[in-house]
């Protein structure tokens, strides 16, 4: 049974979301604070965290970048929820390592299905075939997902993993974002705001010598994005 822990200060929220996550298998925990969520997550481990961005005594958005900067809370799947309607709040969200966020009010519904995402995208692959995709000093490691640069692993999110392998497995072809969602089987993201471009923003960070001169993943304006296919780039 998969450990989901909830932060959220509206308490009839979390009666409401708790009661139907636990109807449908998961075993939750509660926190109406930033600092019950701390330690809940001192105490005990979870496979995803549900987090308000709005909190009594902080913001989620400072939140989330003190899990991403611990080890043991690093790559937890993490879902934000924001009634705030800016777009740039959701966009923070994704850059500092949010893997999903979910705009309030939302159906139940809709949170049990991205948090099933979540997690499936989290689970390790168990089907023994260990791929291991090579692009020079780049190895994207279906089988343990996860990326390597030069041998040491990379920092990316779930979420971040799962697009660069989309891109990956196409190495050579142009995606439009399009494409990239269809290829991401549901996954929530939008090709009407800059959810993708985020993310490739992240991925570039990480295995890109240079970000602002990418040389694995690039912009083809107008059409999309493209994996480098050569094994020697340096």
């Amino acid at each position: 049974m998969n450990r989901l822990l909830l932060v959220d200060d509206d308490t009839r929220l979390t009666d409401m979301v708790g009661s139907y996550l636990r109807h449908n298998g998961f075993a939750v925990d509660t926190a109406g604070s930033l600092a019950a969520a701390r330690s809940l997550l001192q105490q005990d481990s979870f496979d995803a965290l549900v987090l308000d961005l709005m909190l009594p005594d902080g913001d989620g958005l400072d939140f989330t970048r003190e899990l991403r900067s611990q080890p043991h809370t690093r790559r937890l799947p993490l879902l934000m929820l924001t009634a705030r309607g800016e777009p740039t709040d959701r966009i923070v969200g994704l850059e500092i390592g949010a893997d999903d966020y979910l705009g309030k009010p939302f159906e139940p519904r809709e949170l049990l299905a991205r948090v099933k995402a979540l997690l499936r995208r989290a689970a390790p692959d168990t089907d023994g075939r260990g791929d291991v995709l090579v692009f020079g000093r780049l190895e994207v490691d279906l089988g343990a997902h996860q990326a390597r640069l030069d041998g040491r692993p990379c920092d990316l999110t779930g979420h971040q993993f799962e697009l660069l392998t989309v891109l990956a497995r196409s190495a050579g072809r142009v995606l439009s974002r399009d494409q990239i969602m269809d290829a991401l089987k549901g996954h929530p993201l939008d090709a009407f705001d800059r959810s993708i471009d985020v993310h490739i923003s992240r991925i570039r960070a990480v295995i890109e010598d240079d970000p602002k001169a990418p040389r694995r993943v690039l912009t083809v304006r107008g059409a999309g994005y493209l994996f480098a296919r050569r094994q020697d780039v340096p």
